[in-house]
């Protein structure tokens, strides 16, 4: 996978930017607040339809625009196609593939696949669920891009039964009403957990590999997905049966707080050195291992699915790594991947890696290549 050009017009503060792209390695070199992250969220976009930075679209039109639009030549093995995204300030997107308008924004997920590894991922371990829950959906997004039609569908789901709640504390809701929407939430809870499941399973045995290999051998890790909804196996019917029993057992303390206490969006995702809790074990250098194994672990499932590489995004992270795991994360990439790494210095690289990256000077949403 690679991409040849990109096109930012009033995106973020890209007022209007192409570049075309010939090296498997591209730095963009600045200082910050220059918009290094912007030309990487740009493509994080058209890989996932969702930004790690932004919660609504206004937030990356340019201030005073009333649209942006993203424009990316992508080589893929079956051959090069044309992904474009219209962001509006009223929310609205439009997406085009090859130039043809698509019924559906998400039709664009699936066309592009990223590996996005910025600074704020070294807070996976130590930070909150919902942050691990975002970086597996994340994952499957790309690899099943039938997901973020399932996950909205939760949502929605979701929203409307803990409005019912909320009201229920107002004014008593009928009970058949309210078991309508049990039933619901868990049929489309039950669909998430059992591919969150799946994706672990096979991402854990990848992780455990490079953290044993960064580690010299000393640390094994294992990846648990920890549901509120205890089922033996991948069975749908009993998973949801189980979904129900634990709904029914948390129904009166559902009714009182007015809000949904079982289900996927409740899940966490576990990190265990042995049976302890990665943030609860070692030093922040082990943690940072554990993180940059996730991401390895990530790239090459990708890639195992897909039959070829994904692009790989480094987002201001390799000064956050010491010399030691920087070099078995550029060593782990080789020339196969195309990768695009954000700075403020080329003191962390090596010179024969710099040799081979086309470097771009960014500033105030410009970019210019460094001769």
């Amino acid at each position: 996978m690679f991409v040849h050009a990109l096109q930012l017009t009033q995106f973020r503060n890209y007022t209007s930017q192409t570049i075309a792209i010939t090296a498997p390695k591209l730095i963009l070199v600045g200082d910050n607040a220059q918009g290094k992250s912007n030309f990487l969220e740009a493509l994080q976009l058209l890989a996932t339809g969702r930004s790690s930075r932004a919660n609504r679209d206004r937030e990356l039109i340019q201030q005073g625009a009333e649209q942006a639009r993203i424009i990316a030549q992508i080589e893929r093995r079956e051959g090069t196609v044309e992904l474009e995204l219209i962001l509006r300030a009223t929310g609205q997107r439009t997406a085009r593939l090859n130039g043809v308008t698509q019924p559906r924004v998400g039709s664009l997920i699936g066309q592009v696949n990223t590996v996005f590894f910025s600074s704020l991922d070294l807070d996976l371990v130590r930070g909150g669920p919902q942050e691990r829950r975002a970086w597996i959906d994340g994952i499957l997004v790309q690899l099943e891009p039938v997901y973020a039609q399932l996950s909205e569908h939760y949502q929605q789901v979701l929203h409307q039964r803990n409005a019912l709640l909320k009201h229920h504390r107002l004014a008593p809701v009928p009970p058949d009403q309210l078991s309508l929407w049990d039933e619901q939430l868990a049929r489309a809870g039950t669909r998430l957990i059992r591919r969150r499941r799946r994706l672990l399973e096979r991402l854990a045995p990848l992780a455990d590999h490079w953290q044993a290999v960064i580690s010299g051998g000393n640390e094994h890790l294992t990846l648990h997905y920890r549901s509120r909804v205890p089922a033996p196996n991948d069975d749908p019917e009993q998973i949801e049966q189980a979904f129900l029993e634990q709904i029914a057992q948390k129904k009166p303390v559902e009714l009182y707080q007015g809000a949904s206490l079982v289900g996927p969006h409740r899940d966490e995702v576990e990190f265990l050195f042995g049976e302890t809790p990665a943030r609860l074990y070692g030093s922040q250098g082990q943690q940072r291992t554990l993180v940059l194994a996730l991401k390895l672990a990530e790239l090459h499932l990708i890639e195992q699915v897909i039959a070829q590489p994904p692009l790989l995004l480094l987002d201001d992270v390799l000064a956050e790594l010491d010399l030691k795991r920087q070099n078995y994360l550029l060593n782990a990439i080789g020339e196969r991947v195309q990768t695009f790494v954000t700075t403020t210095h080329l003191g962390a690289f090596e010179a024969d890696w710099l040799k081979s990256a086309c470097i771009w000077r960014v500033c105030k949403g410009t970019l210019q290549e460094d001769s």
